[in-house]
């Protein structure tokens, strides 16, 4: 068999196996629980409800890791720390990992402030089974943990409050250092890291694909990211790391294109995005545009 027959074999396989992840999230209505910041708390659970799936909000680590006994995966995200965050989240990750459980990780802001890294720094050996953010976030997370050579030639970067100040390009080997950092610490044997940017990257550590699409109008309103994550954690319910991570950016990449092209601005850009990610259908994202990359 030829490389390129191999490669679309697999292509293939990988496509359908994102289509089955987007059915089986409308046929199951899977529960993805999330502690996430209170800026964006509204929409991750209106697009969790859109994408098919059923939210869940708490702050409580007792109530956190009680939920996760019943929940397929689980959201964390550190937008918008409160004072009680420092202790909570590290115990809530501690929980997770001691009880197997799956979990997405949105390190915003990565790199600003004493607790906030001390926080993801807490994270790093009962680590998320998917981190999900922009470049910069990737590098600062990819450095905090120190997986990194310690003779790496690469440039560092800076942290700018919640946005970018790094192209994807420039987070391709942290974001395969981490995914393969996850992997060894997975509950299910493996691990997947999605960047976002103008074209998506997704790595599981192996395999790397780029994403194109998407809508410049979701860096209009705030909790895009945000509720990308949790949505991400409704596809790890039902589907292993790197199909889920890849099911999650193509559906919200559809999804944002139609939502641009029905609306007039911000404001009915996001109520048009929800209602985008309820009506995209399983055969339009498999179909979507996957470009594997070394």
């Amino acid at each position: 068999m030829s490389d390129d027959s191999s490669a679309n074999d697999a292509l293939g396989a990988l496509r359908a196996a994102i289509k089955q992840a987007v059915t089986d999230v409308r046929g199951q209505t899977p529960l993805a629980q999330s502690f996430t910041n209170f800026v964006t708390i509204n929409l991750v659970a209106n697009a969790q409800l859109a994408a098919g799936g059923t939210a869940a909000m708490s702050y409580l680590p007792d109530d956190v890791i009680a939920t996760a006994e019943i929940a397929g995966s689980n959201y964390i995200n550190v937008g918008t720390l409160l004072p009680f965050f420092k202790d909570a989240l590290p115990e809530i990750a501690r929980k997770l990992h001691e009880n197997g459980k799956t979990w997405v990780l949105d390190p915003v802001a990565a790199g600003i402030g004493e607790t906030r890294t001390a926080i993801l720094e807490s994270f790093r050996d009962v680590p998320p089974t998917i981190v999900r953010g922009n470049a910069s976030e990737i590098i600062a997370l990819d450095a905090m943990w120190g997986l990194a050579d310690a003779d790496s030639t690469e440039p560092a970067t800076r942290p700018a409050g919640v946005e970018a100040v790094d192209e994807v390009d420039a987070a391709v080997d942290a974001a395969k250092r981490l995914a393969r950092h996850l992997a060894k610490r997975s509950p299910v044997g493996a691990g997947a890291v999605a960047v976002s940017g103008a074209v998506d990257l997704v790595t599981d550590g192996d395999r790397t694909f780029r994403l194109p699409g998407g809508s410049a109008m979701m860096t209009k309103i705030t909790g895009a990211g945000c509720s990308l994550g949790g949505v991400t954690a409704t596809y790890l319910a039902v589907a292993e790391p790197l199909v889920a991570a890849i099911a999650a950016s193509l559906l919200y990449n559809r999804a944002s294109e139609i939502a641009e092209s029905t609306s007039q601005g911000p404001g009915s850009f996001q109520v048009a995005l929800l209602d985008a990610l309820w009506n995209v259908t399983a055969d339009q994202v498999a179909s979507s545009e996957i470009m594997e990359t070394a």
